[in-house]
């Protein structure tokens, strides 16, 4: 059987990003058009399905490890341009990540752990078998 840790990130999460389209657990916010992703970005992001694309990305995250919050906003933050004054690197909003993980969880895709949160054995085999049509 193939594992989702031996595809290449891009195309598993670009596959990843159409089966959650499918899920109706898994809709965007109305807000979501309108805010920043951290706020090291300078304006909202201009991609129509970011919110698909975060969602997959946090999927694989979960795939690998447990993990929380804080951790994911770490992983998702960057460097912000301060002008004159040296680039500074700030961590991504917890608003958006925290919304993803309460939309997984009610799809049945992942739950709390002390660690954070985990996939659950459905969110396994989804990406599993996800990862299978890719290869």
């Amino acid at each position: 059987m193939s594992s989702a840790l031996g595809i290449q990130p891009a195309k598993l999460v670009d596959r990843l990003k159409d089966e959650l389209k499918k899920l109706e657990e898994l809709k965007p916010p109305a807000w979501s058009k309108f805010v920043k992703s951290g706020r090291h970005r300078s304006r909202p992001p201009q991609q129509e399905d970011f919110w698909y694309i975060r969602a997959a990305s946090i999927l694989r995250q979960l795939y690998r490890h447990p993990i929380g919050t804080q951790r994911l906003r770490t992983y998702y933050g960057g460097r912000k341009d301060r002008g004159h004054k040296p680039p500074k690197s700030y961590k991504a909003s917890g608003k958006i990540i925290r919304t993803i993980l309460q939309q997984l969880e009610k799809a049945g895709l992942a739950e709390k752990d002390k660690k954070g949160r985990k996939l659950t054995s459905k969110g396994r085999s989804f990406v599993d078998k996800v990862a299978k049509e890719v290869k």
